[in-house]
């Protein structure tokens, strides 16, 4: 998978895992992880699928229906390039804390519904319900922060409370930022996940 690395100064930190939205880049979260963890190893990944040119990181029919198919197997995918990585540049594997931001959220979630030990945190910038149905695994130790808006036309407010409840009752520790706008990533919203990020995971 398409990626960036950069080596913080911090080797016991978390490494920050950075997933785009829709037509982004691995370039485009960056700004973020310097915010949030500015002593923190980076990997940025770039999504394999590609839509109308635009790069995602699974397939989906139409606005807000995935190919449920397509998100598991990228899902396999992508938990298998995280094992690889953690090889290449000599991280732990079990110390990854991701950031995503709408499809990238999404993945970011689904990860979170099939394996168990993939990450020790998530930020969740405007995620759906990545695929109903499942038996979770145990995310107690897992603690997750969830942005959203109160106008989002793509994801709205119920969505966010069913993926609330279904992390929840698989014990990981939820809180959710709301913010009065839509589906836009907003400062206030990145300070608000870089002030639960120092609480959970810095010092």
């Amino acid at each position: 998978m398409k990626h960036v690395f950069q080596q913080g100064s911090d080797l016991q930190a978390p490494v920050l895992v950075l997933f785009h939205g829709t037509g982004g880049t691995e370039h485009d979260l960056l700004p973020l992880a310097s915010l949030i963890a500015p002593a923190s190893s980076v990997l940025s990944i770039r999504g394999n699928v590609l839509e109308n040119g635009m790069p995602r990181f699974f397939r989906r029919l139409a606005e807000g229906i995935f190919d449920e198919e397509d998100l598991i197997f990228r899902t396999k995918e992508l938990n298998d390039f995280l094992d690889q990585a953690a090889v290449d540049y000599k991280f732990d594997r079990y110390n990854l804390v991701a950031i995503g931001y709408s499809n990238g959220a999404n993945i970011v979630g689904s990860l979170l519904f099939h394996y168990q030990d993939a990450l020790r945190g998530a930020m969740l910038h405007h995620p759906m319900v990545p695929l109903r149905g499942l038996v979770l695994p145990d995310l107690s130790s897992t603690p997750c922060f969830i942005g959203a808006g109160t106008n989002d036309p793509i994801c709205p407010p119920r969505e966010t409370e069913e993926l609330q409840a279904l992390l929840s009752g698989a014990g990981a520790p939820v809180i959710v930022h709301w913010e009065n706008f839509g589906h836009q990533l907003t400062q206030s919203e990145v300070n608000a996940a870089a002030g639960w990020y120092k609480q959970h995971f810095a010092g």
